[in-house]
């Protein structure tokens, strides 16, 4: 699969996501190592805290199915139905990558209908809470 079918999935995605409460369509696509995709929508909740992003919800359908092995994600965000500008992960989703991910992952950001930039997991969190923190 090239980027920018990964960027049309997530894309895609964003139609199912659930945001009544900021408007804000987000859809992932999850690249296995093994070439399978995953896709993943935000779904909001009256009570933030249980809202999920689209990416943890990519990566939790995914590790719930035994994959362990991630080669890229593409993340589509917006209000409505415009794309326009990029909505990187979160922190709370970066850590969770990091879980799962070298610091070689690569973060695709979808900022417009045909655009993307393309990032580094260790890049966009270099400090990465990891095992060897808890030794």
């Amino acid at each position: 699969m090239t980027e920018r079918e990964l960027c049309a999935a997530a894309m895609a995605a964003r139609q199912t996501a659930y945001a009544p409460y900021s408007g804000c369509l987000v859809g992932a696509a999850l690249l296995t190592s093994s070439g399978k995709v995953y896709t993943g929508c935000n779904v909001e909740n009256a009570s933030y805290g249980a809202t999920i992003c689209a990416e943890r919800t990519a990566l939790s359908k995914a590790i719930s199915e035994g994959e362990r092995a991630f080669a890229a994600i593409a993340v589509a965000g917006g209000v409505g139905e415009t794309v326009d500008g990029g909505f990187p992960p979160c922190g709370i989703c970066r850590q969770v990558m990091a879980e799962f991910c070298t610091a070689d992952f690569s973060v695709l950001v979808v900022t417009g209908t045909e655009t993307y930039t393309a990032y580094r997991l260790g890049d966009l969190l270099p400090y990465a809470f990891d095992a060897d923190a808890m030794q």
